[in-house]
């Protein structure tokens, strides 16, 4: 009989307590899902930068090898 008389001093606990745990279950949730996503960029990135690794040249071993200097930018400048 204490656990009726408690729950008619408060009509909305159970309210509250459902809403409570329908905003954790929300947050669980968001966080689960962040943490696939930044998972997935990580895994990507490094499947990406294994992939560029393995289909290197042997010119990739000079510095600058393939970047595209703009003529200007070499001049004396006179």
């Amino acid at each position: 009989m204490d656990t009726s008389a408690a729950r008619d001093e408060q009509p909305g606990g159970e309210q509250a307590g459902a809403e409570e745990s329908h905003l954790l279950k929300t947050v669980g949730w968001i966080s689960a899902a962040l943490g696939a996503v930044a998972l997935g960029l990580i895994v990507g990135r490094e499947i990406r930068l294994r992939y560029k690794f393995n289909r290197r040249t042997p010119y990739d071993l000079y510095a600058h090898s393939g970047d595209e200097l703009p003529d200007g930018d070499c001049s004396v400048g006179i």
